[in-house]
């Protein structure tokens, strides 16, 4: 394929193992690259490819934090932006799915030297990523990583809770053994909290998407009994995805969504994660 003189961009849709490899090859050719996440296996595995990307400054490289583009979340961040409620007080994730295939049914993600993780890294990345998308990086990390129910040698449980300069704190649960598929987001706020529920998605299994949005009631003792519910119901993140990294292409604009940076920062938290659980790096 990368001998084909007529490309122009490459789109890296691999497994783990081979991503940062395909990635250098691609721009090596001189073709601007959109890498699906994660981005690697490891904080290394990424490294090398940003040495390699600094060689070639006129070629845009994009990974596909594909969330950051649905309609739900863009509308998230605006009110992060804008203050609407004020500065976030916390974050909790849950983002789950119902197993991880095992290796025998030809699936590559229960094999830690194909994968380099199990269900943080194969999904669990995305919230992480859009955790760092609203508040910026976490300077503690404390963790529980399990793979007690599949037993493979990837994890099928994660339970993280991070902290950031400011005190923001966000708790993760990264899960394969949600047995009804799952995706919920919450950002609470001085005066009011979001919480965006189901995500849309090809195999159409978490749900809705909607955002819900809740302002502080005050001197209230039950809490809000108000709420603005909004649902979702057409899924352009990937054709908005795309048509942003043609544009910059185009344009010669920097990637500032999803850029090498944010594929570093995310792998960094990852690995925190992982060795913050000292018995799951026994």
């Amino acid at each position: 394929l990368l001998e084909n003189s007529t490309l122009d961009i490459l789109f890296v849709c691999v497994p783990n193992y081979l991503a940062p490899e395909v990635t250098i090859a691609g721009l090596e050719k001189g073709l601007h690259v959109f890498c699906e996440k994660p981005p690697g296996r490891t904080v290394d595995e990424v490294k090398n490819v940003i040495k390699v990307e600094k060689k070639f400054p006129h070629l845009k490289l994009k990974y596909g934090f594909n969330h950051r583009y649905h309609g739900s979340v863009i509308k998230a961040k605006e009110i992060v932006d804008t203050k609407q409620f004020g500065d976030i007080i916390n974050f909790r994730g849950v983002y789950g799915k119902s197993n991880i295939v095992p290796f025998e049914s030809g699936q590559w993600r229960s094999m830690k030297q194909f994968s380099g993780g199990g269900i943080l890294l194969d999904q669990g990345v995305h919230m992480l990523d859009m955790f760092r998308h609203f508040s910026g990086d976490f300077t503690e990390v404390k963790s529980f990583v399990s793979n007690n129910y599949w037993n493979h040698n990837v994890e099928d449980n994660v339970y993280a809770i991070m902290r950031d300069k400011q005190g923001r704190v966000a708790v993760l649960h990264s899960s394969a053994t949600q047995w009804q598929h799952s995706f919920r987001l919450e950002i609470t706020f001085e005066s009011g909290f979001i919480e965006l529920s189901g995500i849309l998605s090809s195999s159409k299994s978490y749900g809705q998407e909607m955002l819900l949005i809740v302002p502080k009631q005050e001197g209230s003792v039950v809490g809000s009994l108000t709420g603005t519910t909004t649902q979702y119901l057409e899924d352009t993140s990937w054709s908005d995805e795309i048509n942003e990294f043609v544009e910059l292409i185009i344009e010669d604009k920097p990637v500032e969504k999803g850029n090498s940076n944010d594929a570093l920062k995310v792998m960094i938290l990852i690995e925190q994660i992982y060795n913050a659980d000292d018995s799951w790096n026994e």
